[in-house]
This record gives C-alpha cells, sequence and structure tokens, in this order.
C-alpha cells in the first residue's frame, strides 16, 4: 500500500476481534484516503459483504474474525473457521481433503505471493458453501499496519455470487454466473436475515419490501429494534438508507434499547450541558475503536491513605470508601473525586453515623445518586451490615438498612446492583475460613428492605475473591476467584450467568475450564484468577484484567467476552497508551459509562500503590470532542 496512515483504527477492530468489523464501512468513510487499495465498489455496489480479518504474525495467516454476512452466505459459524486459513472455503464439503479441481490454482498462487510480498490482491476464486453450493468469490485482501509499519493483519472483502458448475464444458468455462441474482439476494426475508439487502436504489426497489415501506415507520418502527451494529451495516445498502441512518434521534433510540434507559440516561447525565453525538458514541462503544490507556492526574493535597478499600461511581464522581489504613486499622472515611471538575481534586466527605471502619468490603451504586456498602472485615471481626449514603443531601448521612434476616458475615465477596435498586451478594469469606457459594439480593425500593437468598438448584463452587458484572437488565456474570476443588483451592478462570428474571433462576456455566487452576484451551481464554476487575460494557458485554495470576502471565492483558452470543468467546483487546504497571489489588469503576478509572493495586514484589490513577477511555462523547 502506497499509504499507511489512517490505519491504526482497522488495527485496533481487527486485533479486538469482537464482532466490531460490521463498523468498518464508517471507518473507511472517515478514513477513505488511509484505504486506497480498497475498491469502495465492492463494498457500495455489490451488495453487503463478507468480511475476513487474518493474523499476519502468525503461521499459516489463522482466521481471528469474520462478519454476520460471511457466517450467512458460507453456513459456516465464526466458532468452526477461528483460527483457520481461508483456503477450506477451496473445498466442496467441511470433510474434503483436498481443494476442489475447478478452483483455479494460478489464483490461489497469486494470493500467496501477495500475501507474502505484503501487497493488495483483487480477483475471483471459486469458492464453496458448507453445504456444497459453489459461489464465486469476488475478493480483495489488504495489509494491514501497525504504527511501526509493520503488517500485522489481513482484510478480506468478499462479495460472493452463486454459480453453476458445468462438469463437461471445456477448461476456462467451468462455472456460469446466474443471472439477475446473488446469492444473498435469495433469501426469503431479506430484513431478518438483515444482511440480505442490495447495494444500489433501483435493484432494492426491485428485491427487497423494505423500500415500499416510508421513511417514518421503518426508521422508528423497524430500525429501533435492531442494535447499533446492525445499523451501521444498513447504511452501505443505498444512499437513502444511508442518509436515513444519520438521524441522531434514532440512533438514541437504537442505544437505548440495545443499551437499556439506565445506561443512555448515565450518558446524558454526565454529558451535561453539551450534545451528545449518539451515532458517533454508538460506534465508539461498539468497536472500541478509540479506546486507549493514560495516566490520570489530581490536583490537591487531599489524597486517600489506605488500601483495600472499595470505589463506585456515582453520576461523575468516584466515591472512595473504607480501606486498610496505618497498622492495619480498618477506616470509614469517604472520598469523592468529581472529574466533571477542570482541575478534580480529592475531597474528604464529612458525613453524619459512618459506618464502622471496613475493609475488604463492596461499594455500589444506587439511583445515581445513592451508596450501598456492604460486609467487610472490621475491627472486632467480619460484618453482615449495610448501610446507605445519599450524596445529593445537604448534609450525607449513612443510613443503616435494619433487616431480621442477613446474609452469613463475610469479606473479599463481590456484588453488583441491578436496575439500580437491587443489591446482589455473592460468595466470600467467613470468620471460620470457609469459602462460601450462596448469593442474596436486598430489594432497596421496599419500603422496609429485606434480605432473600436466591435459592438454586446448583450453584458453582464456593469462592472468594470473584466478580459480578451487570449484563443487560436482569442478568449477571460471575468469573474467577479462588474456588473449591475438593478439598483444595485454586484459582479458576470459569464464567458462570444468572438470569434473576427467571420465574426459577439458575446458575449456568458459559465458559472456562470447569476446573480451577486447569490449564486454559487456548491462549485467549484469560488466565485463571482473583482479585481482578470486571467491567460492564454496553451490549451485554464484559471486559477482565489484572489479578492474581499463577506464573508470568502479564494481569494488565485485557480480555472480552460477549455474553450475547450463542458460544461467548473471550477475545483479546489490545488498547494502546500507559496501562496501569501495577498486578492486583486495584479498585476500579466505569464513569459516564466511557471512562474506566483504577485506583491503587500492588506491584508484584513491591509495596501498595495508595494514589496513582489511570484512565481508560472507551469513547468521546459530544459533538465538540
Amino acid at each position: 500500500m502506497e499509504r499507511r496512515t489512517g490505519s491504526l483504527e482497522l488495527q485496533q477492530i481487527a486485533s479486538n476481534a469482537s464482532g466490531n468489523v460490521e463498523e468498518i464501512a464508517d471507518i473507511w468513510r472517515d478514513s477513505a484516503q488511509g484505504f486506497r487499495g480498497i475498491h469502495m465498489d465492492m463494498v457500495c455496489q455489490s451488495g453487503p459483504c463478507g468480511i475476513v480479518v487474518t493474523d499476519a504474525l502468525e503461521l499459516d495467516h489463522p482466521i481471528v474474525y469474520v462478519n454476520s454476512v460471511f457466517e450467512l452466505i458460507t453456513g459456516y459459524r465464526a466458532d468452526e473457521v477461528l483460527g483457520r486459513n481461508c483456503r477450506f472455503l477451496q473445498y466442496r464439503s467441511p470433510f474434503a481433503q483436498r481443494r476442489y479441481s475447478l478452483v483455479d490454482t494460478a489464483v490461489v498462487a497469486e494470493i500467496s505471493r501477495c500475501l507474502n510480498d505484503g501487497v493488495v490482491f483483487q480477483g475471483e476464486l471459486l469458492n464453496f458453501r458448507k453445504d456444497g453450493t459453489p459461489l464465486m468469490n469476488r475478493l480483495c485482501l489488504t495489509p494491514i499496519y501497525n504504527d511501526e509499519g509493520v503488517i500485522t493483519h489481513f482484510l478480506g472483502v468478499q462479495s460472493f455470487t452463486e454459480v453453476k458448475l458445468n462438469h463437461g464444458s471445456l477448461p476456462g468455462l467451468d462455472w456460469e454466473k446466474s443471472k439477475h441474482h446473488t446469492y444473498m439476494q435469495k433469501l426469503e426475508d431479506p430484513f431478518t436475515q438483515r444482511t440480505s439487502l442490495l447495494g444500489c436504489d433501483e435493484a432494492s426497489e426491485n428485491f427487497c419490501s423494505l423500500h415500499r415501506v416510508n421513511d417514518e415507520i421503518l426508521a422508528f418502527s423497524i430500525l429501533v429494534r435492531l442494535t447499533p451494529r446492525d445499523i451501521a451495516s444498513f447504511s452501505i445498502v443505498c444512499q437513502r438508507f444511508s442518509k436515513m441512518t444519520k438521524d441522531e434521534n434514532l440512533w438514541k433510540l437504537v442505544c437505548q434499547n440495545a443499551w437499556g434507559s439506565e445506561t443512555t440516561s448515565l450518558l446524558e447525565t454526565v454529558a451535561g450541558p453539551r450534545k451528545l453525538a449518539w451515532e458517533k458514541i454508538a460506534r465508539q462503544l461498539t468497536t472500541l475503536e478509540v479506546a486507549a490507556w493514560r495516566e490520570f492526574s489530581v490536583g490537591g493535597s487531599v489524597h486517600p491513605s489506605c488500601c483495600n478499600f472499595s470505589v463506585c461511581a456515582v453520576g461523575s464522581k468516584v466515591v472512595l470508601f473504607g480501606g486498610e489504613g496505618v497498622n492495619m486499622q480498618p477506616r470509614n472515611d469517604t472520598f469523592v473525586l468529581d472529574l466533571s471538575d477542570s482541575h478534580p481534586e480529592w475531597k474528604h466527605v464529612h458525613v453524619k453515623f459512618a459506618p464502622p471502619g471496613r475493609w475488604g468490603h463492596t461499594l455500589s451504586c444506587l439511583n445515581n445518586s445513592q451508596l450501598v456498602v456492604f460486609g467487610g472485615c472490621g475491627t472486632d471481626g467480619l460484618l453482615n451490615d449495610a448501610f446507605v449514603l445519599d450524596l445529593d443531601e445537604l448534609q450525607p448521612t449513612w443510613r443503616e438498612i435494619t433487616s431480621t434476616i442477613r446474609p452469613v458475615p463475610r469479606s473479599w465477596h463481590s456484588s453488583c446492583t441491578l436496575d439500580g435498586t437491587k443489591l446482589v451478594v455473592s460468595g466470600g469469606c467467613t470468620d471460620s475460613g470457609a469459602l462460601l457459594s450462596d448469593t442474596f439480593l436486598l430489594d432497596l425500593t421496599m419500603e422496609n428492605p429485606m434480605w432473600r437468598e436466591i435459592n438454586v438448584s446448583w450453584r458453582p463452587p464456593s469462592r472468594l475473591g470473584h466478580t459480578l458484572s451487570v449484563c443487560g437488565s436482569h442478568k449477571i456474570l460471575m468469573y474467577g476467584g479462588l474456588a473449591t476443588s475438593g478439598s483444595v483451592r485454586l484459582r479458576s478462570s470459569d464464567a458462570y450467568i444468572i438470569d434473576l428474571s427467571d420465574e426459577e433462576p439458575r446458575w449456568k456455566y458459559v465458559i472456562g475450564n470447569m476446573l480451577p487452576g486447569g490449564v486454559s484451551p487456548s491462549n485467549s481464554v484469560p488466565p485463571p484468577r482473583l482479585d481482578h476487575v470486571a467491567l460492564s460494557l454496553p451490549g451485554g458485554r464484559v471486559v477482565v484484567f489484572g489479578g492474581s495470576i499463577a506464573g508470568s502471565h502479564s494481569a494488565a492483558q485485557l480480555y472480552m467476552l460477549d455474553t450475547t452470543e450463542e458460544k461467548p468467546t473471550w477475545r483479546i483487546l489490545y488498547v494502546p497508551g500507559q496501562q496501569p504497571n501495577f498486578a492486583w489489588g486495584h479498585s476500579t469503576c466505569v464513569v459516564g459509562g466511557t471512562r474506566v478509572m483504577v485506583l491503587g493495586g500492588h506491584h508484584t514484589g513491591e509495596e501498595w500503590v495508595l494514589t496513582e490513577l489511570h484512565e481508560l477511555c472507551l469513547a468521546s462523547a459530544s459533538e465538540q470532542d
């Protein structure tokens, strides 16, 4: 390629490999000069395209991502092709041992040459669906460079056309293109398949019934039900649809439907008077294309001097409570860092009736203004009390939740909040050192809140140091921790999920080793860990990093799991910038849905870090950013 600038955004998406490359059309529009080797007529006029990304740094260019169009046309699921070379498409069935005899070996050799030389390839090659249906693949392969000019990936854009094989024909005439229809145009229900729309306006009117629907009904009765990723794919179909998907009101409704009103309201609250660019933030939070680490400077003379504290986000504020002070003394201080200030400084909040000092507790946010603290280790042992604080009060006051039924006193448990009103607590360690596997819920909308245990027929092994993450409205993902396995305790990399909206909620195994401390089945699975951090992102995704890990693994590596997938798979996130250099023991919260703040932590073999802050910025939400 003549020009390498502009490829960083695509590199981040390709490395992410999280199902986000369908957003690539937006990146092309923003960085058209950076992709001269890619012919846009393939994308805009030949109908929806299959997208394949391969790893150029690995032997035999294994696939690291395919989009839903590729899956729909070829019949191969992503989990069936990831890690393989693309040549299997040249085989007439999944069980074939060699490429089909009519595949042009000269084209295959030219593809191999272009990959070895790191140059663009454009041409046509005979391929096959999983069921053996022949397809002509109009293929464009483009190298992707990193900032150092090294080719790290190849991007393949595929436009498929169904063909008919004539086995008895002369060489060079072994197939005929089907007239006036591609394979994607054959689909009976073009909308439910959602990638079956044609690329040009005139053809779309002939083949797609959506063109007979007026804009208002199409936008606000149909499109609002799609995900941001699907809307981005829909926008490249034709000029009419592209113009329609530029409506910021439509994008706001799409985000609200996909992420929930609580998330969109939080984004608006934190943005304040600034106008949100919903299309921009939808793309950035979906692709994580601008995600970057940076060190965060805090001014002022007040700094929390403790470790083993807990933090949470309340609106634009980071709130810190408790921790372990000098000589292991439990603290009960409350500190606030307001990120909306031009020069943020820690402020010590003077409260009434502060809870007993503690560490190893949890701190959660309620209704974007309240805090709830539970459990932990105090001066006289473990605790099972719960206190609520409203930061909007003129005189903030901690109020204890009185309940006749309480969970067993514990520390190093995990908690999260549902709908901003319900506190969920799971696991932990008792005074005797026993690990717990129970799950309790406290509904704070009740006049007299009462704890109730969530009874399930089966529960994950007892554990401490794990995380609970909210996925959607009522689903909770449990990951990692120090878990029991028979008579021993080992680090875990297992993930479990429970849907509390079910009539009879039950834990379900999602992914992992099923044996705590076991060997990960692939390099993309996070090594077993405890005392890590898990972040909930819009769209049911969870990001994990840090923690206590055996051996020499890097705890700073980020991993993402999309719980909405049929078979959720961990993916590594490559994020540039100055990442935290500590391994474990840090506290983290997500501010405004777009800023991940990381506080404290412990260097391996070194002292506790008490005041070091880092920020993982996920998106720039406002129009002027």
